[in-house]
């Protein structure tokens, strides 16, 4: 499937960092002009750069199972400031990432609400709360992202009233908005941000004019950022013009 070839390519190129053309034709069996038009595709995203030759990763992707350990005062801090916009009777959907999964050392106990989530830490830490319901998706476990990913039929997930989405993103451009490599999780992601009354995106800095191979959502669609420190100018700017509420310590 070209979409997963796509993402493959991407990896391959961030993993060698930098790649020749017919590396990847002999890597992936396709043809120069398949690569090329693969290629270009991504490079429109913004994740590779071509040059003489062959191609460059554009853009600095951790490992997740490295990210955890980066920058983790600072997911802590959101993690949070988003376990604080939750309320009374709440259904939520808590997405997986480094940056969610912290929000299961600070979910309140003395409430009752709902939640929806394929994360591993998020079910673990909601387990030890009486006062949750816990509704779990996914029908593959991925262990590189202690989450559960696929869903049979994206049209399970109506029956769900999610009226807050606590999301996460590998990379955030104001172009392509709100984006991660994985194709499964992007499946997952690409219904409940469409789905969800409120869109509220977890975001440490390091996330910000990043973008990878799939688009899960526009950035315009977020009704509210929670961050550890002010949004870059472009952002801050594009969130005044589009509506969307910054939440910061």
């Amino acid at each position: 499937m070209k979409a997963r070839r796509l993402q493959d390519i991407e990896e391959y190129v961030h993993s060698h960092k930098s790649v020749t053309l017919d590396e990847l034709c002999q890597k992936f069996e396709v043809s120069k002009n398949t690569i090329r038009r693969d290629i270009n595709q991504i490079v429109r995203k913004g994740a590779v750069e071509k040059v003489y030759g062959g191609v460059t990763s554009a853009t600095e992707l951790i490992p997740f199972e490295n990210r955890g350990s980066k920058h983790s005062s600072e997911k802590s801090i959101i993690a949070r400031l988003a376990a604080s916009c939750i309320e009374e009777n709440d259904l939520i959907f808590i997405d997986s990432g480094t940056t969610t999964q912290h929000m299961a050392e600070h979910l309140p106990a003395n409430i009752s609400f709902t939640i929806l989530t394929n994360s591993l830490d998020i079910i673990n830490g909601a387990s030890e709360l009486p006062l949750v319901n816990l509704l779990v998706i996914g029908n593959t476990y991925k262990h590189k992202t202690k989450s559960f990913v696929g869903i049979d039929e994206p049209r399970m997930l109506d029956k769900y009233n999610v009226n807050k989405a606590f999301m996460a993103a590998t990379g955030i451009s104001t172009t392509h908005g709100l984006t991660n490599s994985d194709l499964l999780e992007y499946e997952i992601k690409k219904v409940i941000a469409k789905k969800a009354e409120t869109l509220l995106l977890l975001a440490d800095p390091s996330k910000f004019g990043k973008s990878t191979l799939l688009t899960y959502a526009p950035l315009e669609n977020v009704d509210m950022i929670i961050s550890s420190e002010p949004l870059p100018d472009p952002f801050q700017l594009f969130c005044e013009s589009h509506g969307i509420e910054v939440k910061i310590p």
